[in-house]
């Protein structure tokens, strides 16, 4: 039997605050009677799923818009309908925001209105239409793909079928069902439908953030005020620019593919272009609709990391803020309504490249992106500020998170004070030059002759060699590879302990033990060092988790980097009681030694190999899989496949003693 959850006249107010929380989180709860389970088992339940799901995909498209505005009154916002908390007596339309400091009430409100300007006016035929393209795609794609489908969703549909009584008719039904059902349900039904769920009673208003000095949330009196002054306002219905235009109006001159080789041991095609690009083709059955996509090329921000850190370091997060072509970030995401398609331009370290996927009919959408990205990248002061502006509240937040100090005394512990390994915070935002960072990407990505492209899926190659030539060949570009700049990025030798305190609600010791080492990058050495922080994973559970009940987990992590040299590390992390903390790394230690003297336990070793054995073998039907042993393959010229097997089972438990003693003798710990 559930309690029920009474209604309420006049909102119900809720502040609460933490010393230790990062971030301000609002919501807006309007509660409502819940489906009845004989209806949401039936199509009517199918029918208000949907109009429920068109409504939230609008309002957040519109709260999406609000945010990439300067200014914006909060920091991120979203709405949903569902259980009120986890209550089965009542749903809730819910918004759920985030804001600065200073303008929780400016967000609340703003959260408000927006929901109050649905409720009056809806929503309009274009943004309807675009929202049931999404969601008529979505089924297309899980029917596409049904016979593909992991154990795992299945179980999770069980699951919620048992819990929240949610039908599971299975996506054949649903997709046949769906695609009747919503070409023939107005965008007045949708506006009717969510009127009624978003009352003028049954209101709750939760505000939750950090306690620190000089922050003064509102009064619950101010907030009830805040809802009543929104509520009498003279809203304005949205007003929405509506664009037909395409990606690229006038498609480019198609190149030519100047060399076609194949190779059989990975079972793929090589193509090189008149521009000098390489790509990659592997045609796979493991998912009947989908394509995916990387290119890479070298450079990456090490061209700039020591002159000009900050923004070299924030590249990452800027290049894309103004979209691309014609196209802001918005009106790109309205641009590909209805298309599964994506790509997405990055600069690592060592590397720029793009990652992106695709339906098989949205193949030709996806290169468009990648041409344009090339060839038309767009700014957009707007919405560089309004960036800043977020950062500058999640920066300031961070200030207070003790975990957030303990990640900077790691990092420091491992590179010393190189600047290129330092947190950002609030005083470099200063510094970030919007028009240097977009003039370094354009350099980086000058030259597409020096990218390999790798796509892996259902791929007919007669249909995509033109979409190819058109998109890629057609770039300028000649032969010539990348080259990047050896930054300083060692680690510090030696060993250095950092132990600090913070004040905290609940007393914990956070402890970070690091080992790093010179090592060379070999397919040997990297499953070596897999093995070790695998068996390591079992023997800290048994004998730290079990044995002395000191924490809830120990985080392991093994890895060897391979530029701008082989380095090794392996980074040992976890939560206990201050009284255990010098008992358990004691443990820790000691069990590093016993592998180094003795080796792993026999049944460790057995069951981490069987376990590799197992993921390779499920690897083999993922094309994520072989993008990244193709891409490896012909980037980096290293065969991560071919041997694998081989060299696994040639692996030995005296091999693995040998590694850890190598490695741990060259005596580099950070703790």
């Amino acid at each position: 039997e559930y309690f029920p959850v009474p209604d309420n006249d006049t909102p119900i107010v809720s502040i609460a605050t933490d010393p230790e929380a990062t971030r301000t989180q609002l919501m807006v709860f309007y509660k409502h009677e819940p489906i009845p389970n004989e209806i949401k088992l039936s199509q009517a339940g199918l029918v208000l799923n949907y109009i429920k799901s068109a409504a939230a995909t609008m309002i957040n498209e519109r709260f999406q818009e609000m945010v990439q505005k300067p200014n914006a009154p909060f920091t991120s916002a979203y709405a949903y309908d569902d259980e009120y908390f986890v209550a089965k007596t009542k749903d809730a339309w819910t918004v759920v925001g985030g804001s600065a400091d200073d303008k929780i009430k400016d967000a609340i409100a703003a959260m408000i209105r927006e929901t109050e300007r649905v409720r009056r006016f809806g929503f309009t035929a274009s943004e309807y239409e675009r929202a049931r393209t999404n969601i008529l795609k979505q089924y297309e794609n899980g029917y596409n793909n049904r016979d593909k489908e992991r154990n795992s969703r299945y179980s999770q549909e069980y699951v919620s079928s048992f819990i929240n009584s949610e039908p599971i008719p299975g996506i054949e039904y649903e997709y046949n069902m769906m695609n009747m059902i919503a070409p023939n349900i107005p965008v007045e039904a949708i506006n009717q439908t969510i009127a009624q769920l978003i009352g003028d009673k049954n209101m709750v208003i939760s505000v939750s953030g950090p306690e620190k000095e000089g922050l003064v949330y509102p009064t619950e009196d101010e907030l009830v005020a805040a809802i009543n002054n929104v509520k009498s306002e003279k809203i304005e219905a949205y007003v929405e620019e509506v664009s037909n235009e395409p990606l690229i109006a006038t498609p480019p001159t198609p190149g030519k593919i100047a060399l076609v080789e194949k190779n059989e041991a990975l079972d793929a095609t090589v193509w090189t272009l008149q521009n000098g690009m390489k790509v990659i083709l592997k045609t796979t059955d493991f998912k009947d609709d989908q394509i995916v996509m990387t290119g890479s090329s070298t450079g990456g921000y090490s061209q700039y990391a020591v002159q000009d850190p900050i923004n070299a370091r924030m590249m990452n997060n800027i290049i894309t803020l103004g979209g691309v072509g014609n196209f802001s970030a918005t009106h790109l995401t309205k641009a590909l309504a209805g298309k599964t398609a994506s790509a997405r331009p990055g600069v690592s370290l060592t590397t720029q490249d793009f990652n992106g996927s695709s339906s098989i009919k949205d193949f030709e959408t996806m290169l468009q992106l990648v041409y344009l990205y090339f060839t038309a990248p767009r700014s957009d002061d707007d919405a560089f500020q309004s960036f800043i502006q977020r950062m500058e509240t999640q920066l300031k937040n961070q200030e207070a998170e003790p975990m957030v100090a303990f990640s900077d005394a790691a990092t420091k512990a491992l590179y010393g004070d190189n600047p290129l390994t330092k947190r950002t915070k609030v005083e470099d935002l200063a510094g970030i030059d919007y028009k240097r960072i977009m003039e370094m990407y354009k350099q980086l990505f000058r030259n597409p002759g020096s990218f390999v492209f790798t796509f892996v899926g259902n791929i007919d190659e007669a249909k995509v060699k033109p979409v190819i030539e058109q998109y890629l060949a057609s770039l300028p570009g000649k032969a010539v590879k990348g080259e990047f700049i050896h930054v300083p990025m060692d680690y510090l030798k030696g060993k250095s302990e950092n132990i600090f305190q913070r004040e905290m609600q609940n007393p914990k010791a956070s402890v970070f033990i690091a080992s790093t080492g010179n090592m060379e990058r070999s397919q040997k050495n990297t499953l070596l060092m897999s093995i070790f922080d695998q068996i390591l994973d079992i023997v800290y559970t048994e004998k730290i988790r079990e044995d002395e009940g000191g924490t809830y987990g120990v985080y392991t992590q093994g890895g060897i980097s391979r530029y701008p040299k082989g380095q090794s590390t392996l980074q040992i992390v976890y939560d206990t009681d201050p009284t255990k903390m010098e008992n358990l790394n004691a443990i820790i230690h000691r069990e590093l030694k016993s592998i180094a003297d003795n080796g792993p336990r026999a049944e460790d070793f057995s069951k981490v190999k069987e376990y590799m054995l197992k993921q390779y073998n499920e690897n083999l039907k993922e094309n994520s899989y072989w993008m990244n042993v193709l891409d490896t393959n012909y980037f980096y010229g290293e065969d991560n496949h071919s041997n694998y097997l081989t060299i696994l089972n040639s692996i030995t438990a005296n091999d693995v003693k040998n590694f850890v003693k190598e490695f741990l003798s060259q005596g580099n710990e950070a703790v």
